[in-house]
């Protein structure tokens, strides 16, 4: 079992994985945060599930980009600053909310992976 965990879990660097964390944790943050400004409807279920998706964030984002760099590949595209970052924002909010759906595959690919390199 130990091993599964580390093979899945474990299976993206420490770097990319606090990186990553980092970023979503923004997203929880302001689920928190509408959450106290309106604190006769504090939702419990909601802050569960938006820390879930902040904690398997990192698994969905690292499937969209490989995807992406599958359909992209080495190519450069030059492209206005604040359009991209608003892509970039908005891909972010959609790995997050979706991460519950998206990050089961991310785990399953890095369980292969990992299994095929030992």
């Amino acid at each position: 079992m130990q091993n599964f965990i580390r093979m899945t879990f474990g299976g993206l660097s420490k770097q990319y994985f606090f990186r990553q964390l980092f970023f979503g944790s923004f997203f929880f943050a302001m689920i928190i945060w509408v959450q106290v400004m309106n604190p006769q409807q504090i939702k419990y279920d909601l802050i569960v599930v938006s820390a879930i998706c902040t904690l398997l964030y990192p698994y969905s984002r690292f499937v969209y980009e490989r995807i992406i760099g599958f359909i992209v590949g080495e190519n450069v595209f030059f492209v206005a600053a604040p359009f991209m970052l608003f892509v970039k924002l908005f891909t972010m909010l959609l790995c997050w909310a979706f991460a519950i759906f998206v990050a089961p595959v991310g785990l399953v690919y890095l369980y292969f992976h990992h299994s095929r390199a030992v």
